[in-house]
């Protein structure tokens, strides 16, 4: 018997079982669907965060306060924290460096009428908007006099622009944070989502207003722009010395290109996690296949007898239900990576999740769904082939 006919005779007897042969596949569907779901979001995610870090340019170096090995992500807490005047040093002694921006961060609740949106609170000076790519929609960064006189001037991002002022112009308006009434100066156009969270949920104040604000004069981050990309180890050097006499060895100066890295790295893990989370569920449906298979060994055995009895070999029944295996895995594989596919889409046209369906995602589900069905189905084929032709044709 050739493959031709194997597979004709595996194809009439699932379709004999179309209810059983679909419940058995939905396995294998559901296994599929979710490792194209699960690794499209896990690659949207590191696609979204790599490339919001890229923006920023490669000549930033963030400054944070403390011991942290970048090879092994180790690090214990700072015994101080930056103040502004270690800003200052910075930019007085760093020849190389174009802007440094001291930076602080906080959770606060804004409120605009009866409107009240949860946001986190960036600080920093007048050179921001020339180190971070946030581009304004309208109005105005604050200025330096602004940054000097701690003014209680505020830019908006997309989302808290949006929902404090719908249909509104917010230029002027007031606002209020942590009880202190703000005037809003400018507002931006939408970021998304990035390394730091949802950046359209971010609102700008100057830093001096901002450790008033929060009650604290320390600085989180220094972010340093060099003049030229070629030069950002020497401006590194340059950050050392000027640092070092005051804090010694507890400072890390660490590049983009190291963040972008670490990052990748790390969302590349979490991505492979999801797909192996995925395919467990695979395996479910693997085992589904087994078991039904060795049912239908069991109705089929007068069948087997039969075709033993008139001349079918070993090789033919082993190979006939082996077929019937993998024609179950791959085409609940199939239908899967339709389900999954469409899956993606709907989840980023209805959500702010990114995701993205790639080739190797695909493939590797589909090769996956091939290897079920034949590692799965040769225990039960194997097991039909051996049966003894005089007792099968007993068989009642």
């Amino acid at each position: 018997m050739n493959f031709l006919e194997s597979f004709r005779i595996a194809i009439r007897a699932l379709a004999a079982n179309k209810a059983r042969s679909l419940l058995t596949m939905l396995g294998v569907i559901i296994g599929v669907a979710a490792v194209i779901l699960l690794v499209g979001i896990g690659t949207g995610v590191q696609d979204e965060v790599t490339g919001s870090l890229e923006g920023l340019g490669s000549n930033l170096l963030f400054v944070i306060p403390g011991q942290y090995s970048m090879n092994d992500q180790t690090g214990g807490p700072p015994s101080r924290y930056f103040t502004l005047d270690d800003a200052e040093l910075l930019q007085r002694r760093v020849e190389g460096a174009s802007a440094v921006v001291p930076v602080t961060q906080a959770s606060a609740t804004i409120k605009a009428g009866n409107r009240s949106l949860r946001v986190v609170v960036a600080g920093g000076n007048e050179l921001g908007s020339e180190v971070f790519t946030a581009t304004l929609a309208d109005g105005r960064h604050y200025r330096k006099s602004e940054v000097q006189a701690a003014s209680r001037v505020i830019a908006l991002g997309y989302r808290a622009a949006t929902e404090l002022f719908p249909n509104q112009d917010p230029i002027g308006k007031q606002v209020t944070l942590n009880g202190q009434r703000f005037t809003v100066i400018g507002h931006y156009e939408s970021q998304g989502g990035g390394f730091a969270g949802d950046q359209d949920l971010q609102v700008y104040i100057p830093i001096t207003t901002a450790q008033k604000l929060f009650g604290s004069s320390d600085i989180s981050t220094i972010v340093v722009k060099a003049e030229d990309p070629e030069e950002v180890d020497a401006v590194r050097a340059e950050i050392q010395r000027a640092l070092r006499p005051t804090f010694g060895d507890e400072f890390t100066v660490f590049s983009q290109e190291q963040t972008l890295g670490i990052l990748s790295d790390l969302l590349g893990m979490l991505t492979y996690m999801l797909a192996g989370i995925a395919g467990i569920s695979l395996l479910v449906g693997g085992i589904g296949i087994m078991n039904i298979m060795l049912v239908s060994v069991s109705e089929r055995t007068r069948e087997i007898g039969i075709r033993k009895a008139v001349g079918a070999r070993t090789y033919d029944i082993l190979s006939q239900f082996v077929i019937e295996a993998v024609a179950l895995s791959i085409l609940g594989g199939i239908l899967g990576i339709a389900l999954g596919w469409g899956g993606s889409a709907l989840i980023e046209a209805v959500s702010p999740v990114p995701t993205n369906v790639t080739p190797w995602a695909v493939a590797m589900s589909f090769f996956f769904a091939f290897f079920v069905g034949v590692f799965f189905g040769v225990y039960p084929a194997w097991k039909a082939s051996q049966l003894d032709p005089i007792e099968a044709l007993r068989y009642e």
